[in-house]
């Protein structure tokens, strides 16, 4: 039996497959800054730490904008609203910034989970350390993953969980000093409609699935940022 074209499928089920982002330009202080953008054909369930749009909610977009290492704004929410309006984009979406060059993000792909990251790591943090530390260096790992199915809201509590954990896993891999950064955040997004898939924990079959890709993407994000 042949394959169907990417073209077929998608017109088939629009949320089934991933989308790639586009890359587009904003202005901070004069200067042009790139930024990520993923505009969906059909609107995602979606669960974020973005500092716009974040919590569950239902996008059409999301936005990955790269702010200077100096960014002194202390309004990031009203920030993202107006790049996304410079950006074209319109209804409800979820917005991140990093001051690392998103034009190098980075793909990894298992059994139809896409994670797309873009990995700052000047200053990694262990989560659990007692006191944080003084010598601040901008740095984050902005992860967005997307599964052609529909996650519970307890699985997309769970598939945080897990690409947390497989975040952490490539940090070890990679010898990075740290858990993370100070300012990481993610986003996962899933299909609005149809069954609801119950778990996404490491071990469940979307939960592996998901956590592979986290783990190779930012594995791949480490090799540009180190």
């Amino acid at each position: 039996m042949n394959r169907m074209s990417e073209e077929t499928r998608r017109q088939a089920c629009p949320a089934c497959l991933a989308v790639h982002p586009t890359l587009g330009q904003h202005r901070y202080g004069g200067r042009p800054l790139p930024c990520l953008i993923w505009r969906f054909g059909s609107h995602r369930q979606a669960i974020s730490s973005a500092v716009s749009g974040g919590g569950l909610s239902v996008v059409g977009w999301i936005l990955n904008a790269q702010v200077p290492s100096d960014y002194r704004r202390t309004d990031p929410a009203a920030h993202v609203a107006e790049i996304a309006a410079a950006c074209g984009l319109a209804g409800s979406g979820a917005g991140l910034l990093t001051a690392c060059d998103v034009r190098g993000y980075r793909r990894a792909s298992d059994g139809e989970v896409a994670a797309d990251t873009t990995v700052g790591i000047a200053q990694p943090i262990w989560a659990a350390a007692d006191t944080p530390s003084g010598d601040y260096r901008p740095g984050t790992i902005n992860l967005v993953v997307q599964l052609p199915v529909r996650l519970s809201e307890a699985a997309l509590v769970n598939a945080v969980a897990t690409a947390a954990e497989a975040k952490a896993q490539a940090l070890w891999q990679a010898r990075v000093p740290g858990t993370g950064t100070a300012t990481d955040a993610v986003c996962v997004l899933c299909r609005s409609d149809g069954p609801a898939e119950s778990f996404a924990g490491p071990r469940s079959v979307w939960g592996g699935r998901l956590a592979r890709a986290v783990y190779a993407a930012v594995l791949a994000g480490l090799e540009v940022d180190l």
